[in-house]
């Protein structure tokens, strides 16, 4: 029994230019640096006001990056391992 956790891999064009798959992979990457940024500069703000706005930020970032991890995983270009039980 396999033991990783996937779906049906979409196949995208090889060659010099970038294909979906790059373009989201990008996108990912840099939502997760923008993420931990984000939450080096909530443990820093000093004013609550400006806390408030980086945490607003934080969630709508944090959101955007799931949601386009979760599309890349549902095309098949993400595969997880099953944890032991």
């Amino acid at each position: 029994m396999s033991k990783e956790v996937k779906n049906s891999k979409t196949e995208v064009p090889c060659g010099i230019y970038m294909n979906d798959k790059d373009y989201m992979n990008s996108l990912l990457s840099s939502l997760k640096e923008l993420v931990k940024n984000y939450a080096v500069s909530l443990t820093e703000a000093s004013n609550e006001c400006l806390y408030q706005k980086y945490k607003e930020m934080f969630d709508v970032y944090s959101s955007m990056q799931r949601e386009v991890y979760e599309a890349m995983f549902e095309r098949g270009w993400y595969k997880l391992e099953k944890a032991e039980d």
